[in-house]
C-alpha cells in the first residue's frame, strides 16, 4: 500500500480512537448524572409510601372526622406527588437520546420489575387507605352515637333500680342483678350476640314480672347500643384484617427498596469497571497502533533518525494528552457529583469551589504534602454527595428541623460513604473518608460515629472546619450569612469542642488567605 495512503489512514484510525475515548467519558459524566436523578426519584417514591404508611396508622388513634379529613388531605397530597415523581421516569425516557447508547439505570429489566412492584403496592396502599378512612369514619360515628346513647341507657337503668328497689321482692331484685350484669358485660368487656341476647331477654323476663312501661324505652335503647357495640366489634375485625395487608404492603416495601439499592449498587460499579477497561483497551489499541505504525514507516521510508525520534515523541505526547484528559474527566467527575449533591439543596457550585481551596490551605499548614493538599482539594467537593438521598422536603426545609427530619438529614454522611466506598481509586477513597467524618466534632458529640480528637481522619476535621467556614458566611434557605465578627467568635468558642485546636489556630493564623479566597469566588 502506497505510504501517504497507510499515513493517512493511520491518523483518521488514531483520531477514530481519541473521539471513541471521549465518547466513552462523555457517556461515564452523563450516566452518573442520569444514576444520581434516578436513585434521588427513587428515594422519594419509596419515602412517600413509607410517609402514606405512617397516616394510615394515623388514621386508626383519630377520634375526630376532622382529624380524618385532614389526614385523607395529606395523604392524598403524597399520592399525587407520588405519581408525577413516577412520570419524570417516562419523560425522562421519551427525550434522553442517551439511552440509544446505554439504558437508565431505572430500566435495568430487574430494577425494572421492581420498580413496577413498587407501584402496584402504592395502589394497595391507596385501596387499603380507603378501607381504613371508610372504617374509622363508621367507628367515630358509632362512638359518638354510643356516647350520646350511654347516659340515657345509665339514667333509664337507676330508674329501674329504685322502682325494684321498692318492691323488696327478692326474685325481682335477683332478675334485676342479672340484667344489670349482662349490660355491663355486653357494654364494656365480651361485646358479642350471645350476650346482647342474654342481655336482652333479662330485660324481657323483668319486664314480664314487673310490668312498667319503662321497659319499653329501656329495652329500645338497649337494642340501639347492642347494635352500636356489635356493629362497632364488626369493624374492629375487618381494620385487623386490612391493617394486615397494610403491614404485608410495608413490608414487601421494605424488601423492594433494599433490592433496588443493591441492584443499582452493583449495576454502577460493573459500568464504572466497564468504562474503565473499555478505555484502558482503546489507550492500549492506541499504542499498539502507534508502535506498529512507525515500525512500518522506519522499513518502507528512509527517515533519518531525528525524524523518527520526532515521530515517536509526537506520539508519547498524544498518549500524555489523552492520559491527562482522563484525569482531567476524573476529577471532572467529582467535582460535578460535589456539586449535584450541593445543589439539591439550593447551595451555590462556588460553594464547594471555596471548600476546596480553604481544605488545601489547611492540609499545607497542617504539614501535609503539597501532593496530598492538591488531592484533598479535588476530593472535598464530594462531602455532601450523600444528600442525594435527602428528600427535597427535609433539605430545603426553610426552618429548624424537627427531630425525626434532623435524624434523616444527619444520614447524608453515611449514605455519601455507602456510595464511595467500594472504590479502590485513591481519590474516590479519600472522598469516602471525608463524606463519612466530616460532621465528626473534636469533642466526640458528632455524628455518625461519634468520633473524637485524632481518631477523627484528619481528612474529615479540615474539611469540617472548611466547610462550616463558608456555610457560616452564606445565605441559606434557612438562615442569612453570619458577620466575619460572629463566625470568628464562634470558631474560638468552639476550639477544642467543635474544631480541632490545632486546625483553628492555623485558620486564625492565615486569615487573610482565607478571606481572599472568599472574595475570589463570590456567589454572584
Amino acid at each position: 500500500m502506497n505510504i501517504k495512503k497507510i499515513v493517512k489512514l493511520s491518523f483518521i484510525l488514531v483520531a477514530v480512537l481519541i473521539l471513541l475515548i471521549f465518547f466513552a467519558n462523555s457517556i461515564v459524566l452523563h450516566q452518573i448524572k442520569e444514576n444520581d436523578v434516578s436513585k434521588t426519584n427513587i428515594a422519594s417514591l419509596v419515602s412517600m409510601q413509607e410517609n402514606m404508611n405512617s397516616l394510615i396508622k394515623e388514621i386508626l388513634s383519630s377520634r375526630t372526622h376532622e382529624e380524618l379529613r385532614k389526614i385523607q388531605k395529606e395523604f392524598w397530597t403524597y399520592e399525587k406527588t407520588f405519581e408525577q415523581t413516577k412520570e419524570k421516569f417516562f419523560e425522562k425516557d421519551k427525550n434522553d437520546l442517551f439511552d440509544y447508547v446505554i439504558k437508565d439505570i431505572h430500566e435495568h429489566p430487574i430494577i425494572h420489575k421492581h420498580l413496577n412492584n413498587l407501584y402496584q403496592n402504592e395502589k394497595d396502599i391507596e385501596k387499603a387507605f380507603e378501607k381504613i378512612f371508610s372504617i374509622q369514619t363508621q367507628k367515630i360515628h358509632l362512638k359518638d352515637s354510643f356516647e350520646q346513647h350511654y347516659p340515657q341507657e345509665s339514667y333509664l337503668r337507676n330508674i329501674i333500680e329504685r322502682l325494684i328497689g321498692k318492691t323488696k321482692e327478692i326474685n325481682l331484685l335477683t332478675q334485676l342483678s342479672d340484667m344489670k350484669y349482662y349490660s355491663k358485660e355486653m357494654l364494656f368487656q365480651h361485646k358479642n350476640k350471645e350476650y346482647f341476647d342474654k342481655w336482652i331477654a333479662k330485660i324481657k323476663s323483668l319486664q314480664q314480672d314487673y310490668p312498667h312501661e319503662i321497659f319499653i324505652h329501656y329495652l329500645q335503647v338497649a337494642q340501639t347500643l347492642g347494635d352500636y357495640i356489635l356493629t362497632l366489634e364488626s369493624l374492629y375485625q375487618k381494620e385487623t384484617r386490612v391493617q394486615n395487608e397494610i403491614d404485608a404492603i410495608i413490608h414487601a416495601n421494605k424488601k423492594i427498596n433494599q433490592a433496588i439499592q443493591q441492584k443499582i449498587d452493583a449495576l454502577s460499579e460493573d459500568f464504572l469497571n466497564i468504562t474503565y477497561w473499555f478505555v484502558l483497551i482503546l489507550l492500549a489499541l492506541t499504542m499498539i497502533f502507534i508502535t506498529l505504525f512507525s515500525y512500518k514507516v522506519t522499513k518502507n521510508v528512509a527517515l533519518s533518525v531525528d525524524e523518527i525520534e520526532q515521530k515517536v515523541n509526537e506520539g508519547l505526547q498524544e498518549i500524555k494528552h489523552l492520559n491527562k484528559e482522563i484525569e482531567a474527566t476524573q476529577k471532572e467527575v467529582i467535582f460535578t457529583m460535589g456539586s449535584i449533591g450541593e445543589s439539591r439543596s439550593k447551595e451555590t457550585g462556588n460553594h464547594v469551589k471555596r471548600v476546596a481551596q480553604y481544605s488545601k490551605i489547611l492540609a499545607l499548614h497542617y504539614g501535609l504534602s503539597s501532593k496530598e493538599a492538591h488531592m484533598l482539594k479535588q476530593a472535598s467537593p464530594m462531602h455532601d454527595i450523600g444528600k442525594v438521598a435527602i428528600p427535597d422536603a427535609i433539605l430545603n426545609k426553610p426552618g429548624r428541623f424537627e427531630p425525626h427530619e434532623r435524624t434523616i438529614m444527619e444520614t447524608h454522611a453515611q449514605l455519601g460513604y455507602d456510595m464511595l466506598k467500594h472504590s479502590q481509586r485513591p481519590l474516590l477513597k479519600m472522598a469516602a473518608i471525608i463524606s463519612y467524618e466530616h460532621h465528626e466534632k473534636w469533642d466526640g458529640t458528632g455524628y455518625p460515629q461519634g468520633k473524637k480528637g485524632e481518631d477523627i481522619h484528619i481528612y474529615g476535621r479540615i474539611t469540617a472546619l472548611a466547610d462550616v467556614f463558608d456555610a457560616l458566611g452564606s445565605d441559606r434557605c434557612y438562615k442569612k450569612a453570619w458577620d466575619d465578627e460572629k463566625i470568628f467568635a464562634l470558631f474560638k468558642e468552639e476550639r477544642g469542642k467543635h474544631f480541632d485546636p490545632k486546625l483553628v489556630d492555623i485558620f486564625f493564623e492565615h486569615l487573610h488567605e482565607f478571606l481572599k479566597i472568599r472574595d475570589t469566588f463570590k456567589d454572584n
